[in-house]
């Protein structure tokens, strides 16, 4: 079921509080950043050429799985009974040196920044990621960039230096000042019109642009521009090679030739208000008109509530089971992220924010939000028969409930 409502932003990912008086500049990532020869940059940080605020996901894939554990052997012999096809060769990890078939059921990790007390590298590829909770967990970047990419600092004395991942000791978060004097720009903020609806919020441009100094290229008539968002009013796709762009003062352009403004762009990412993260591909996409952003922000310390996941599941005979829950077998945490797809409009959305899930068939669930908007979302592990499956725990008591077996799940 699709959402068609605008959702107007006070830049809130989850169940934040909002700080009213706090302005814009505490939502932007700020820390120290700490080299091998124990010299140590402070100011707002941007990681890469990407995520500059708190409410920016960190994504990285897991080592382990701690929580096979509360499987019985005949439950885990189940679960990865799941996982091999026809000829009996399983799809992950395969432990040769055992002449066994192995999956760890390992996951990916994502959260907001904002959840993050330190990052601590352990190699080019593996960090210690410290929550504010006090938890550590160990990730690599198989697959993503956010570990192994270069960190930008906006030092107050230094400028904006540029420290490659193979010198950084230690990065550590710390609220951000009410005033920054040094940033790398104002925040992206608009209303963004595509396939699946209308969505207001802070806008992320081609997975890349997402601040005012940020440059959109493209080609014109009459040569190459590069025009800072800070100065477009707006911008409307026509068919997928080109768009329309209108500037602030009123002038109007069409652009081309850059994947900025054709079909090679990757896609217009929206974090809105009670809902998430939308991701909206290019095909689906129809236009943005950029808006003042809003004076309030989310700061550091709106992420200092890290609650266990708990919930009631009902499963299909009817049993209904209360208590702490792990999701997929791999999220416990309200500040976790559920992925799912409407077409190929891809939806990351904390747990903290979602009433309830209801599996509809193999490949779809319908996830209920608290705010009372509903999405049908598919082609995830998350919302399909891939998912590994739920175990609540409640005392001693722990029991394992497959994904098929799943009716309905209602987080407290």
């Amino acid at each position: 079921m699709k959402s068609l409502k605008a959702y107007a932003l006070i830049f809130c990912l989850s169940g934040f509080v909002i700080h009213s008086a706090s302005s814009q500049d505490e939502s932007f990532l700020y820390g120290d950043v700490t080299t091998i020869d124990n010299r140590t940059y402070s100011g707002a940080i941007r990681w890469g050429k990407e995520e500059v605020y708190w409410t920016d996901l960190f994504n990285a894939s897991k080592i382990n799985n701690e929580n096979l554990k509360y499987l019985s052997r005949e439950e885990e012999e189940y679960l990865n009974s799941r996982d091999h096809d026809d000829w009996g060769n399983s799809w992950v990890n395969v432990a040769w040196s055992s002449w066994e078939y192995k999956n760890d059921h390992l996951h990916q990790f994502v959260t907001a920044f904002g959840n993050i007390s330190s990052i601590t590298p352990r190699s080019r590829d593996k960090v210690d990621v410290k929550l504010q909770n006090g938890e550590i967990i160990l990730v690599d970047g198989d697959g993503y960039n956010d570990l192994g990419s270069d960190i930008k600092v906006y030092d107050d004395e230094l400028g904006i230096i540029e420290l490659d991942w193979s010198r950084i000791e230690k990065i550590t978060f710390k609220p951000t000042p009410k005033k920054l004097e040094n940033k790398f720009g104002e925040a992206l903020f608009g209303k963004v019109i595509c396939d699946q609806g209308i969505f207001t919020g802070y806008i992320q441009w081609d997975h890349d642009e997402r601040v005012s100094s940020d440059k959109l290229d493209g080609d014109t008539d009459d040569g190459d521009v590069s025009i800072a968002f800070g100065k477009v009013k707006s911008i409307e796709r026509i068919g997928y090679s080109q768009s329309e762009v209108v500037l602030k003062s009123g002038r109007a352009l069409e652009l081309r030739g850059s994947n900025d403004v054709n079909s090679e762009n990757r896609g217009v990412i929206v974090t809105v208000e009670g809902l998430g993260r939308i991701d909206i591909p290019w095909k689906s996409f129809e236009s943005v008109e950029f808006l003042p952003a809003p004076s309030s922000a989310v700061t550091y310390k709106s992420f200092e509530r890290q609650a266990k996941l708990e919930a009631t599941v009902t499963v299909t005979n009817g049993d209904v089971h209360t208590g702490e829950l792990i999701y997929d077998l791999d999220e416990s945490f309200s500040f976790e992220v559920l992925n799912g797809k409407d077409d190929d409009t891809e939806f990351e959305i904390e747990f903290d924010l979602i009433k309830q899930i209801k599996p509809k068939n193999y490949n779809y669930s319908l996830v209920e939000l608290r705010n009372g908007d509903e999405f049908l979302l598919g082609d995830s592990q998350d919302v399909t028969d891939e998912n590994d499956g739920l175990i609540v725990r409640k005392g001693n008591d722990t029991i394992y409930i497959p994904w098929e077996k799943v009716s309905l799940v209602e987080f407290k």
